[in-house]
């Protein structure tokens, strides 16, 4: 940070998580998850905590469009797990238990990957939980070959997650297979495609997709392959065609709002196959939007 302009009346984000508060407005904590072994495509995505939260440093914690500061919110950054060496199932359990225990106290957490293999233990961190992904893909592979970044749903069909308390927005044309659809649509997962969420509007897209979870706390997966590839050049699986970085700040942000979002994570990330840091400062963006969210949660 100390290549960076210092202007006491710009305070940056970066320094937001872990200021002391006399009376916080709400709590939000933040919890690293470095998973890489899971990942189909090899890469270093357990460099993404990291790089994300530096990536903080290029944004305020004053929301314009709201004329509010998300200062009076607490933010406790609980640091990375040590799981970048293992494996998705050895993952399993110290990342479940740390989402559980973060959920103590806190108005929501976030949970920074790592690949998407941390969706999975994610989500049981939150007991009956539905789920909501924003993702190019439908990561319903098979799992006879083990768990990996493209089967964190299917896992969680199989863990009990009824398919009908799953949402998934943003899915691409000509990026996902029959056979993965016909199990999509066979488990009861509504699914609206990146076509649809044009035409239709984020905004209604993701208030029906709260709709669906009924009374059940909701996880959230922002894969950020949702992203058109322009945006998120260093998530491995974006492609031409994938959201806008606006329509997924919105998005971030109603699910911030809703009181059932108790969790959501930051997923598929390479730092070392970013272009200028684009995808870092999209995902820190939308951690920020998540935030406004919350502390707009928190005021009503």
């Amino acid at each position: 940070m100390s290549s960076l302009h210092q202007d006491p009346h710009w305070p940056r984000a970066s320094g937001w998580a872990g200021a002391d508060i006399e009376q916080p407005a709400g709590c939000l904590k933040i919890i690293g998850a470095p998973l890489r072994l899971g990942s189909i495509t090899p890469g270093r995505c357990d460099l993404a905590p990291a790089a994300v939260r530096k990536a903080l440093e290029r944004y305020s914690p004053w929301d314009a469009a709201h004329n509010r500061s998300l200062g009076d919110l607490a933010v406790r950054d609980l640091g990375d797990l040590d799981v970048a060496g293992l494996s998705p199932e050895q993952a399993l359990r110290p990342v479940r238990d740390a989402v559980e225990g973060a959920l103590t106290g806190a108005d929501a957490v976030i949970l920074l990957g790592g690949d998407n293999s941390v969706t999975r233990p994610g989500a049981l961190g939150l007991p009956n939980c539905g789920v909501i992904t924003f993702d190019a893909h439908f990561d319903l592979r098979d799992l006879d070959r083990g768990l990996t970044n493209g089967n964190p749903i299917r896992a969680l069909l199989a863990d009990g997650v009824p398919g009908t308390r799953i949402a998934q927005i943003g899915i691409q044309s000509f990026a996902n297979s029959k056979a993965y659809g016909d199990v999509a649509r066979a488990a009861g997962i509504t699914y609206f495609t990146a076509e649809l969420v044009r035409s239709r509007g984020i905004e209604e897209v993701v208030a029906e997709a709260l709709a669906l979870m009924g009374d059940a706390p909701v996880y959230v997966d922002l894969d950020l392959d949702v992203l058109d590839r322009a945006f998120a050049p260093a998530s491995p699986g974006s492609r031409p065609g994938g959201l806008s970085p606006a329509e997924v700040r919105a998005a971030a942000r109603l699910c911030g709002a809703h009181p059932s979002v108790r969790v959501i994570d930051f997923v598929e990330i390479d730092p070392e196959m970013d272009v200028r840091d684009a995808t870092s400062l999209a995902a820190a963006a939308c951690l920020l939007e998540f935030a406004a969210g919350v502390r707009e949660r928190c005021s009503r």
